[in-house]
């Protein structure tokens, strides 16, 4: 994808963004509210027609919609879809059958954990269940390419980890999947590399875990100098690392945390100290460099 942009009237809502998604890969779009997102998504679904740039998703312009490329792209909504009066079932293989080489219903509905609902009415599913149903709906046509928009939008903790195990299961199958979501433990969880849209820009795209510089950030290694340890000065430390101590916590800023545990351990046996007393690594995590990311990016526009 090349330059999208999406307009309304003067209002830019995607400007000039671009990013590639890998086959066979997890992606995630993140964003703020607003954000861009879905626009996007639903642009690359075919759904909503773009003002500018270069689109090609499977090989295919998304706006031509071609029939044989809609039956390789799989679409779970951010919304529930409303199913009235059909049973589980009924719905999962009335979806299948617009499919050339669906999955079995069945094993689908098992796939998602619907199995004891399956001759349930939709209307009487919970809302976690129905968003179960969405999900059966998006992959029984067994796509290529799954587009989760808000997956687990609405289910409890162990419904969130079925979720997952069921994007990983389609992972393993070589599918490529494309995820927006708000849970940053899940994009860690499920997701190889993604793209932060802010404001309808693109602030960065990388693998999870190098952005906004994760990979060469400063981790910090903290422990308690308690007993022999206290007031003992430290011992050379890797290059570049910073240390201070306060009421006998040291903090250890450094770009080599293994290297500088390396050098601490030894130090603390030869004073007698077999454990170092709280000892914690904190590396950045993403939800903190995704929201400083978006904060640099809002301070820059205004």
């Amino acid at each position: 994808m090349r330059s999208l942009e999406k307009k309304y009237g003067s209002a830019v809502v995607v400007d000039n963004i671009d990013f590639e998604v890998r086959s066979g890969e997890v992606f995630a779009l993140l964003g703020p509210n607003g954000a861009g997102k879905t626009t996007t998504v639903e642009i690359l679904e075919g759904v909503r027609r773009r003002t500018g740039g270069d689109v090609r998703v499977l090989g295919y312009d998304p706006a031509e919609d071609d029939p044989s490329w809609r039956a390789r792209i799989g679409v779970v909504p951010q919304t529930t879809g409303a199913y009235l009066d059909l049973t589980v079932r009924e719905v999962v293989e009335h979806f299948a059958a617009f499919y050339p080489a669906p999955l079995p219903p069945d094993e689908v509905i098992d796939m998602v954990g619907l199995t004891s609902q399956r001759r349930k009415q939709a209307q009487q599913l919970s809302g976690g269940q129905l968003r179960r149903l969405d999900v059966a709906v998006g992959v029984v046509g067994d796509p290529d390419l799954i587009f989760l928009d808000e997956p687990t939008t609405g289910l409890d903790p162990v419904a969130r980890r079925e979720a997952w195990d069921l994007v990983r299961h389609f992972a393993d199958r070589g599918k490529t999947t494309v995820l927006t979501t708000h849970y940053l433990d899940e994009v860690e969880a499920l997701a190889q590399r993604a793209a932060i849209i802010v404001a309808g820009k693109i602030v960065e795209t990388g693998p999870i875990s190098e952005l906004g510089g994760r990979k060469t950030d400063r981790s910090v290694v903290e422990f308690v100098a308690s007993g022999a340890l206290d007031g003992l000065p430290l011992p050379p430390l890797p290059p570049g690392s910073q240390a201070r101590e306060e009421a006998r916590r040291v903090s250890v800023h450094t770009h080599r945390p293994t290297e500088t545990l390396a050098a601490l351990l030894p130090w603390a046996h030869a004073a007698g100290v077999r454990e170092l007393d709280e000892l914690r690594i904190h590396r950045p995590t993403l939800e903190e460099v995704y929201l400083q990311l978006i904060k640099d990016r809002e301070e820059g526009t205004r």
